[in-house]
């Protein structure tokens, strides 16, 4: 079963009192009793130390595994009572409120968030007032999270406008949800309707989206190992090395790679392993003037014969319009 962003925060609340009453508890013991493989719970571990009562050093949770066995060292140093200063109160007020304004929350997360909001709001006194007179505008992929989130939670298929760097192009797509995830960026998982098989989409390339009345019905499908990341290329797959200036950068962020060293004019030389390279020249036709694929040669020499190639046809057309 999919397990999407809340259900895994709901679960790490969870462990932190688990682990508080099973100082030394095997990694094995605690990944059976929450149902999850090791991997994930390690992955669960590796976060827990950035949370805690404040981000000074001595409040957040210092817990740690050699593998076997997990301990927290400082259980009773972050049970205190929680005492806030006005500007944390003001901030957690003004990020409370924020949320319950959120698309596609669930109307029973809305009102719990409500009625924690108001006892926070009679505790803070006079921060409260303060906090009444900020707000906070989330960007869109805040409310495609809401929506995919309240997709999966009720089992509704979607409807995206989703731009694909690929083809520099918005297609249009429905999809039954699988599950969230985060991996640098935020992911669903989804059974695409369009190409009828599992897709990965990136939440901040949605461009429109609607919660449909179908039900959402993907195929019994093993969810994938992410814990060596998204794109895992095999180490035969071919390299190709792009080099791109200032104006290509961005191919960095788009495109998983293995390496991208700094060039002198600020630009970057990026290595990229894929089964298919070929596929890589429609990125050095969009790349024009800020970047070129360098290796493999004959790859190199295909990008230029088709840049040359889509310029003499636009100039043919330009003729025959001036004509």
């Amino acid at each position: 079963m999919a397990v999407n962003a809340i259900d895994q925060t709901r679960r790490m609340l969870s462990l932190v009192t688990y682990l508080r009453e099973r100082p030394g508890a095997h990694v094995s013991d605690v990944a059976r009793a929450f149902g999850i493989t090791e991997d994930e719970l390690i992955s669960d571990l590796d976060v827990l130390p950035m949370c805690g009562t404040s981000f000074r050093g001595g409040d957040l949770l210092d817990i740690d595994t050699d593998g076997d066995r997990i301990w927290w060292h400082n259980p009773d140093d972050v049970a205190e009572p929680l005492r806030l200063a006005a500007d944390e109160a003001t901030a957690l007020l003004v990020a409370a409120r924020a949320v319950a304004t959120l698309p596609g929350l669930r109307e029973s997360d809305r009102q719990a968030l409500l009625r924690a909001t108001a006892k926070l709001e009679a505790a803070a006194g006079e921060a409260a007032g303060a906090s009444s007179r900020l707000s906070v505008t989330f960007e869109s992929e805040g409310g495609v999270f809401a929506d995919v989130d309240r997709a999966i939670s009720e089992r509704r298929r979607l409807w995206l406008r989703y731009y694909s760097p690929a083809r520099d192009e918005l297609t249009e797509r429905e999809v039954d949800p699988i599950r969230l995830f985060a991996v640098g960026h935020t992911y669903m998982e989804a059974w695409c309707r369009l190409s009828e098989a599992r897709r990965t989409f990136r939440l901040d390339r949605v461009a429109e989206i609607k919660l449909l009345d179908a039900p959402a019905a993907p195929p019994e499908l093993e969810l994938r190992d992410l814990s060596a990341g998204l794109v895992q290329p095999s180490a035969d797959d071919p390299e190709v090395v792009v080099e791109v200036g200032p104006g290509g950068r961005w191919v960095a962020e788009y495109y998983p790679h293995d390496s991208a060293e700094e060039l002198p004019d600020g630009g970057l030389r990026i290595t990229i392993r894929t089964p298919a390279p070929a596929s890589l020249r429609r990125l050095a036709l969009r790349l024009g003037r800020d970047g070129r694929i360098t290796a493999p040669q004959d790859l190199a020499e295909n990008a230029r014969r088709a840049a040359r190639e889509a310029l003499a046809a636009y100039d043919s057309d330009d003729a025959q319009r001036q004509d």
